[in-house]
């Protein structure tokens, strides 16, 4: 996956990237702080299909620890989902706080996570949707906090965003219900409250419809991808708030009648 040398601007200063530079390689280097993120980047790093970003997130995901999750969102009810796993590094537990040097964007979403008590590895045969949900064991209000290794969040090529872990930054796992079979995802109110202001107070806002065919499609997606998704993961399903950019230092806590309230302080 290697390319001719690129230029990037970062703050209007060009960086010049060798021609060995890989798409991976550059998040890879900003991740450590070799490099600052970059506002633009060369074309020949864009990845040219899906499957191509998926790839990405794979070799990037090799240097960031254990898979603990994932997410999973579309921006319909019949749109393709996509993902990216989550490792265990950035998901926290209710009340946490969420080092500063987490995440540089603080892009709060309140979101419905599903837990799997039993895992769902790769097969030939594909994961029916019954064996899915047999699979699952709690859901779980779930606040993700989105970030990007670029300079500003959605700013640069969708499928630079999909590669760099569908700009995931963080993860934060209230306590779970193993009644989750008589929760209405799409008919459930949420309330997003920032520093104890309600900031949105609705019903349902998952633009992806219902999470559970989420769910299927991810089981096989990443059983196509050779992972599978984990005994005890955490998958997330899209936000039902939007994404409200906050400050460091804020408290937010997200709350859904069926599973209960989830907080943080993001330092």
């Amino acid at each position: 996956m290697c390319h001719r040398a690129g230029v990037m601007t970062v703050s209007g200063d060009p960086i010049f990237m060798p021609a060995s530079t890989s798409l991976p390689e550059l998040l890879l280097a900003i991740r450590r702080g070799q490099l600052p993120p970059p506002a633009s980047v060369d074309g020949a790093l864009v990845p040219a299909t899906e499957a191509a970003a998926y790839a990405v997130q794979d070799t990037v995901g090799r240097s960031l620890g254990p898979v603990g999750g994932w997410k999973v969102g579309a921006s319909s009810p019949d749109a393709e989902p996509a993902c990216a796993p989550i490792h265990t590094a950035t998901i926290f537990s209710d009340g946490a706080t969420v080092p500063a040097d987490t995440c540089r964007h603080l892009g709060v979403e309140a979101e419905i996570g599903y837990r799997f008590a039993r895992a769902l590895p790769p097969r030939a045969a594909p994961w029916t949707r019954d064996e899915v949900l047999d699979a699952i064991g709690t859901a779980h209000p779930v606040i993700e906090i989105l970030d990007t290794r670029f300079a500003r969040p959605g700013s640069l090529h969708k499928l630079l965003h999909a590669a760099d872990q569908q700009s995931h930054g963080a993860m934060i796992v209230g306590p779970g219900t193993t009644a989750w079979r008589t929760l209405d995802p799409v008919r459930e109110r949420v309330v997003l409250r920032i520093n104890g202001k309600v900031a949105v107070d609705h019903i349902g806002g998952n633009a992806a419809g219902d999470p559970l065919r989420m769910l299927v499609w991810l089981a096989n997606h990443a059983a196509r991808r050779g992972m599978g998704i984990g005994a005890g993961c955490v998958v997330t399903t899209g936000s039902t708030t939007g994404t409200i950019f906050v400050a460091h230092g804020t408290d937010v806590e997200a709350s859904f009648p069926a599973l209960g309230p989830v907080r943080a302080h993001l330092a």
